[in-house]
């Protein structure tokens, strides 16, 4: 029987070796509050104030810019939310993209029915947004802008320093996910020119249910939990201390995979597979060279993604699009990249990781064209 092979790093990551090791003192030993200021309390606050140097050291800002959140969900809504709360003086306009993650686009939404003006911007057929849109789509009562760094179903990579330079130039606030990149490509906060930034722990090879938000020092931000004074005030709880070491940990070691070469040679390859065998029966989505390097999202055109997956019980992939009751529904992504259905219900996006090899790819290769193969003749016969 063959082996299991994960191809989907861009839903979740396992965690690394390093942040396993970091976790453990803290499952057996240092049980203290870190805001105590005893014994038991100080190997957790200074276990704390390391994690938040490492995520520092991986965005390339100061410690006390990082706050401790529980993951890349929170880190938007809190930075979406917190500018909107904290700015109505100023304004109530948003500017966003047709391609942002849930946990922008529904924040947005929300902030909608509280009085908010959202512009949503559309992107070009690889997904990528045009700065010139931003820059005519503000106003003077534009407060805050939030893009993604990179796409999560297609890798495409938007560009924000370009566009951090608009907002800057505008005094508008800008705020990026960049749950997918972090560890991935750079990500430095200073050359990216942002003033808010999304990291989200199980992206980066931290456990679940962690993640940390950059905030500029200077940015006018409400906290998202009120209580009492943890995170400088700006967000209340105490800490959670062994996911924030493991984050910690994640992130120091991610820095010595950033730009992934290896990685991107992989899916060049895995993509020359698949045309070499498939042929114009499969196109690519998003954009040909500004892509994450370990993302692959594959039109098998004629067929849905689904049922390929259907049938690769051992390969973990993942497919935008839904499949109800007999129809396909284009993923939002692809439909506002203006994706044909006929190609795009058959999307499968191929993420890789450190851990992947090309034994396990050629196996998938196999497995792919036994699917597709396999759905031709499914067809035939219902015909």
């Amino acid at each position: 029987m063959s082996h299991r092979i994960y191809l989907d790093y861009n839903a979740s990551t396992p965690i690394c070796p390093e942040a396993a090791e970091a976790m453990w003192p803290f499952l057996t030993d240092h049980y203290g509050n870190p805001s105590s200021l005893h014994w038991a309390g100080m190997p957790a606050k200074d276990a704390v104030e390391k994690a938040r140097g490492q995520v520092a050291g991986l965005l390339g800002c100061d410690p006390t810019e990082v706050v401790f959140t529980s993951g890349g969900s929170e880190s938007n809504n809190h930075a979406i939310k917190g500018v909107f709360f904290a700015n109505r003086d100023r304004g109530d306009h948003i500017i966003t993209t047709a391609v942002e993650h849930p946990a922008t686009i529904n924040p947005c939404r929300f902030l909608e029915m509280l009085g908010a003006k959202v512009t949503v911007l559309p992107v070009d057929r690889f997904g990528m947004v045009d700065p010139t849109d931003v820059r005519k789509a503000i106003t003077q009562r534009t407060i805050l802008i939030t893009v993604m760094h990179a796409n999560n179903e297609v890798g495409t990579i938007e560009p924000i320093p370009e566009i951090s330079a608009i907002a800057r130039e505008a005094g508008v606030p800008f705020h990026t996910d960049a749950a997918q990149t972090v560890g991935k490509i750079p990500a430095d906060v200073e050359g990216l020119g942002v003033d808010l930034l999304s990291v989200a722990g199980h992206k980066v090879y931290a456990p679940k249910g962690i993640g940390a938000l950059y905030i500029r020092e200077g940015t006018k931000i409400e906290p998202f939990v009120h209580g009492a004074g943890h995170e400088a005030g700006r967000r209340a709880g105490t800490e959670n201390v062994l996911l924030a070491v493991a984050l910690g940990a994640a992130c120091d070691t991610a820095r010595k995979w950033v730009g992934m070469p290896q990685i991107k040679a992989l899916r060049d390859r895995f993509w020359d597979g698949l045309r070499g065998m498939f042929g114009e029966k499969v196109t690519l989505n998003g954009h040909p060279t500004a892509r994450l390097p370990n993302t692959l999202n594959a039109n098998f055109v004629g067929r849905v993604g689904a049922e390929v997956l259907v049938k690769l019980p051992r390969v973990a992939a993942s497919t935008g699009s839904a499949c109800h009751a007999g129809s396909v529904i284009l993923s939002p992504v692809l439909a506002a990249m203006g994706v044909p259905p006929g190609e795009g219900m058959g999307a499968v996006r191929f993420s890789l990781g450190r851990a992947t090899t090309w034994d396990e790819l050629e196996e998938a290769l196999a497995k792919l064209k036994f699917s597709v193969e396999t759905l031709e003749v499914d067809r035939g016969d219902r015909r």
